[in-house]
């Protein structure tokens, strides 16, 4: 009986190796939710058969409910790619371990929005009103809750969605008086979408969304880095960057990343009070 327990023991861990070999050999990408789920998975699905191709293993693509989640997915090392805000970024790059490998050309600048069929005007004119952010630890609506802050708003109430197309649709809809987005997911709403909103307020240029590989992946650095550079050069790297106004990829600058440990200490300091 012990015999054939043994036995069974031993095919049931032959049984179980393939899957976590299969497992294993799986390429996480994961993106942080900066728009919907749906419409994350169709930006990235060109990189994601690109890397398939280039790097000889399957790529799964995946993101989070809110930035939050993220981070935390993040810190809890379950991605072997992260694509995420520089914020978010020199969090995981300080606490997780992970190499920072390169981000876009386009600037990354956020956008305090209204509707443009709304009184307000400056930033005074917000007093006593509502916020809209994609989350406490996003790094627009950090950079709006700073903006608040030293235009003397502190305190305003910021309610929290899933995606910037969300943003623009309540604020039209009069559920809030501001919401704060990326520049860049401004441009991509619909055109009839932006003309019913106006810009009250923009920040300076930003660590945008950096592309980070984690330290156990790090055997496969130099061949991820040469599959998205010539993700770059081929045509559907080419639509891809024009589609989503992004211009191409960049090595980050010296002390980039440092010059976001405000924002990242505002990330740190809201998952330690959700734990």
């Amino acid at each position: 009986m012990k015999r054939l327990l043994c036995y069974l023991l031993v095919l049931l861990g032959m049984a179980l190796q393939p899957i976590q070999a299969a497992a294993a050999d799986q390429l996480i990408l994961g993106v942080a939710p900066h728009t919907s789920a749906r419409i994350i998975l169709e930006m990235y699905q060109p990189l994601r058969l690109h890397l398939e191709k280039e790097i000889g293993m399957p790529v799964d693509v995946v993101t989070a409910p809110d930035f939050t989640v993220f981070a935390q997915r993040g810190l809890q090392q379950e991605f072997d790619i992260a694509v995420t805000t520089g914020q978010q970024a020199r969090l995981l790059q300080v606490d997780a371990g992970y190499l920072p490998l390169l981000t876009y050309q386009a600037d990354f600048k956020a956008v305090a929005l209204v509707a443009a069929a709304s009184p307000y005007r400056r930033a005074a004119d917000l007093q006593g009103k509502s916020a809209l952010g994609l989350s406490p630890t996003s790094q627009v609506t950090v950079w709006g809750q700073h903006w608040l802050e030293d235009n003397g708003l502190k305190g305003m109430k910021i309610r929290y969605v899933s995606a910037s197309d969300s943003v623009a649709q309540l604020l039209v809809a009069g559920e809030a008086a501001v919401g704060f987005t990326s520049l860049a997911n401004y441009q991509k709403l619909t055109p009839e979408l932006q003309q019913q909103l106006k810009i009250l307020a923009q920040s300076r240029s930003m660590a945008g969304r950096i592309y980070l590989l984690n330290k156990r992946r790090a055997g496969l650095q130099k061949k991820i880095e040469a599959a998205l550079w010539s993700f770059a050069a081929s045509e559907a790297g080419k639509k891809y960057f024009s589609t989503n106004r992004l211009e191409g990829y960049r090595l980050l600058e010296r002390n980039e990343l440092q010059s976001m440990d405000r924002y990242a200490a505002e990330v740190r300091r809201v998952l330690a009070g959700s734990k």
